[in-house]
């Protein structure tokens, strides 16, 4: 069901909004959460380190998917905002042939480039054969995660975030399943949890689009809509591509620290790996609701309330920080017994680095939650100049305080380099967000 953004009391629209994109982001982390969790439990503590150490090269693609879900989510929701229905439609037909373009090139590099990433960044000879194994297999499954990505921000930008959780809440428990039977019962180790992924992802993207599809073909129009625009592609690509760059570099830093972390050994790399997992199913719910926000803001923009842009920041916020309270509660009380869940060990160097990880890290949710509402009111209003500043101000002073930090504390060393950079990214979103054309509204400029 479509959904118009730009009515009703803007906090109430946002909560009913976002709450089934919350939903839908816990699922989307059962993927990545499964993985690891049976292969530490049934495999063992370095075949655990080598999905965590591919983890980090798979988030390169997750950036172009993310950014092929932002780039056609916002111009969609601005199409909508002003009811322009018929280039509504090009815009998603000329998201869907961009994105399987892009996604042939991607996998094409992919192969060719990953065994050489894996050595890059130092990775042990103890589980560098299982972390090109799982690569291998994940690059073959990119058009599904990519095409899945694309639908989920078409539906987002009707303002429908309900069928998207549906796929994927059924998607994300039967790989639960499909892990454990690949791994426990069919003992294929590694390779099982990247073919469960693989499959389970599969169908939930082919469910998607063909619901996309119906869902447009039910919005009639009196004439005969293009399929393609180089007009319309332009106009994404002002959005996707920042995005894009933006992950892209979160992800090639993320790269940088994992070869940094790799120095210390698998019994760091497991602990960091399991500890990390925890972290990102936090942080990315937050983006995905700040995502949600930036649909909010794309809708109201294209119908000109300015005013609602500035409730829906209040709105968010509280928002995050309710989502923040019991998360940061669990895990700084329960955060080795968390970690635990990704070990058949519970003993040794890799609980105490997963623990020590969360301690640093969690209490600084509360901050990091402010600037990821504030970048989606910037995705949504493309001030995209603005909202990459502020990011890569953040990931490049974490990684340098990660290689001066690390050579003082150890592996220490690296977990209090995030809070540094989440505070001045923080400071500079907010700013960002402040000097907004919302902002001149209230001064009576707009």
């Amino acid at each position: 069901m479509n959904k118009d953004l730009t009515v009703g009391d803007p906090g109430k629209v946002l909560w009913r909004f976002c709450l089934p994109l919350f939903g839908s982001i816990i699922f989307q982390q059962l993927y990545n959460i499964a993985d690891s969790f049976v292969v530490g439990k049934f495999v063992g503590e370095n075949a655990l380190a080598a999905v965590g150490n591919s983890y980090e090269i798979t988030l390169i693609f997750i950036a172009f998917a993310f950014g092929c879900n932002i780039g056609c989510s916002v111009i969609v929701s601005r199409l909508f905002g002003t009811r322009e229905y018929g280039e509504m439609k090009t815009a998603v037909y000329t998201s869907l042939i961009a994105t399987g373009v892009l996604c042939g090139v991607l996998m094409l590099s992919g192969i060719c480039c990953c065994g050489s990433l894996l050595q890059m960044i130092h990775t042990p000879a103890e589980v560098l054969a299982d972390s090109a194994l799982y690569l291998d297999i994940y690059i073959w499954g990119l058009p599904f995660l990519f095409f899945y990505n694309v639908c989920t921000g078409i539906f987002s930008a009707l303002g429908d975030s309900r069928t998207p959780f549906t796929f994927l809440a059924a998607s994300s428990l039967a790989n639960v399943g499909v892990d454990i039977l690949f791994v426990r019962s069919f003992h294929m180790g590694v390779a099982g949890v990247a073919w469960a992924t693989f499959l389970c992802q599969g169908v939930s993207c082919v469910l998607a689009l063909l619901f996309v599809l119906r869902r447009l073909a039910a919005i009639r129009l009196e004439k005969r809509v293009s399929v393609f625009s180089w007009r319309l592609l332009g106009r994404i690509a002002v959005i996707a591509i920042p995005s894009i760059l933006q992950q892209s570099f979160v992800s090639v830093g993320n790269i940088i620290l994992q070869g940094i972390i790799n120095g210390f050994g698998p019994g760091v790399m497991a602990g960091y790996s399991a500890a990390v997992k925890l972290n990102n199913l936090v942080i990315t719910s937050l983006t995905t609701l700040g995502n949600g926000i930036s649909n909010f803001t794309s809708q109201n923009i294209g119908a000109g309330k300015m005013e609602r842009v500035r409730q829906g920041f209040k709105a968010g916020w509280k928002l995050v920080w309710l989502l923040c309270v019991p998360l940061v509660a669990l895990y700084l009380a329960a955060g080795r017994y968390l970690v635990y869940l990704f070990m058949e060990n519970i003993t040794g160097e890799a609980i105490d680095t997963g623990v020590i990880f969360l301690r640093i890290v969690s209490p600084f949710y509360f901050l990091i939650s402010i600037k990821l509402v504030a970048d989606g009111i910037l995705r949504g209003a493309g001030l995209m100049g603005r909202f990459m500043i502020a990011t890569f101000t953040d990931l490049v002073l974490r990684v340098v305080l990660a290689f001066v930090l690390s050579a003082s504390f150890g592996s220490t060393g690296i977990w209090c380099a995030w809070p540094v950079g989440w505070v001045l990214g923080t400071v500079l979103s907010v700013v960002f967000y402040r000097k907004g054309p919302w902002r001149e509204k209230r001064q009576g400029v707009l």
